[in-house]
């Protein structure tokens, strides 16, 4: 299994920048710049980028680190 800061490093090298993936902002700005990702319109940050998991590997990976402790 990756260590946190593994999936982090990995993170702000896909956004080629230091990127907080706690950030909801800092997410979305990223995934709009950086990649032309617009998130759909759900109740929560981590249900938007569940739906668009698909689009590229950074969000699975978002995804992963918000899930660990």
């Amino acid at each position: 299994m990756d260590s946190k800061e593994f999936v982090h490093k990995r993170i702000c090298i896909y956004a080629g920048r230091d990127v907080d993936p706690n950030s909801d902002e800092q997410v979305e700005d990223i995934l709009r710049s950086k990649f032309n990702i617009h998130l759909p319109q759900r109740t929560s940050m981590n249900e938007s980028l569940t739906s668009a998991t698909s689009d590229h590997e950074i969000i699975g990976l978002i995804l992963k680190y918000r899930a660990m402790i």
